[in-house]
Order: C-alpha cells, then structure tokens, then sequence
C-alpha cells in the first residue's frame, strides 16, 4: 500500500491536522509507505510549475489517496482548490472525448486509485444537508472527482463529513476519529 495523505489546513492545533492528519497516519505507518503533501507547509508562490509536479509524482507513485480539509464558505481550502486546479490537469488527470461539435465527456485517467476525503465543517448537518443541499460535497465529488478518479458510487461513501466541528465535545470528536480508524483498517484489511 502506497498512501500520498493531502492535509490542507494551515493550523496544526486543528482537528484536521491534530485528529484526523495524526489517526491516519498512526493506523496507516505499520502498514503502508506514505508521502505527505502539506498544502499549508510549502511555498505556492510562482512559479509552483515544480511543486505541483512533485505531487503529480506522487499521485502517480500511491494507491491510496487521502485528502483531509476544512470546508471555508462553502468550498475546500483555498490551497486545496489550487491543488485541484493545478494538479488535476487534462493531459495528466483526465482527458476530454469529443461527442459532438460543442460537448464532449472527461475520460478520468487516475480509476485505479482508493480516495477517501474527510471535510470538516463548522456549521451542523441539518442546513447543509437540506437548506444547503450539501452543495460542498456533491461539487467535491460530482464536479472534480468523477472527472480524475471516475463515476464510483464509492466516492460519496467514502467521502466523510463531520459536522459543527469547533463546537464537538471530545466524545464526539472521538466518535469521528472512530470512523477514520475504522476507514484505515477497511483499507489496510
């Protein structure tokens, strides 16, 4: 198992990066090589066209792929959209086939590969579930994710939210983290 771990929250105190970053990688280390793209510790000023192809390498290099954010106004962090933006590129992620004169259909270029995404949020379930129609995660999966990694029923299940974050009392907290060690061992088992 070849695991590349995106974390993309710039405060290490965070439950991202301290909960969520550390339960993976404790569950994962007996078993796996893994690489970290710490989003928030590496430099994105231009040109980036070096960086972003390291973690094109590592993309390429993993089997597992776990991508680990907040969700900031309605949308992963500003790095993690670049990162999208820039590593998720035609050519290297996925490749449009002409249908007709005006549309075309990606062809995703990186099927084999496991993702699992944890998103964080500040707000409770309910209005983003219905209020919201849990805009973030159907964008995340349907509108970056089928195009690279293909249509997987998969990816909406194994894409985990968790909910009013800051406020979670730490048995709730380690009700999340319960699932993230579970996650781990699905994958490792």
């Amino acid at each position: 198992m070849k695991a590349l771990i995106i974390i993309s929250h710039p405060d290490k105190n965070s439950f991202c990066y301290n909960g969520i970053y550390k339960e993976i990688v404790r569950n994962l280390e007996p078993y796996a090589e893994i690489k970290v793209a710490d989003l928030y510790n590496e430099s994105y000023v231009r040109p980036r066209k070096k960086l972003m192809q390291k973690y094109k390498d590592w993309i390429t290099w993993s089997t597992h792929i776990y991508i680990i954010s907040p969700v900031w106004w309605f949308r992963c962090t500003p790095r993690l959209e670049v990162f999208f933006d820039e590593v998720f590129t035609p050519g290297f992620a996925y490749d449009f086939k002409s249908i007709t004169k005006k549309y075309g259909v990606p062809i995703p270029r990186l099927k084999d590969k496991k993702v699992r995404t944890y998103i964080t949020h500040g707000a409770p379930a309910l209005p983003v579930l219905t209020l919201y129609l849990n805009s973030v995660k159907l964008r995340l999966v349907m509108g970056v994710y089928t195009f690279v990694f293909g249509w997987k029923p998969s990816l909406f299940t194994r894409t985990r939210q968790f909910w009013s974050v800051p406020f979670a009392s730490l048995k709730t907290r380690k009700k999340y983290l319960s699932k993230v060690q579970r996650d781990m061992f699905k994958d490792i088992f």
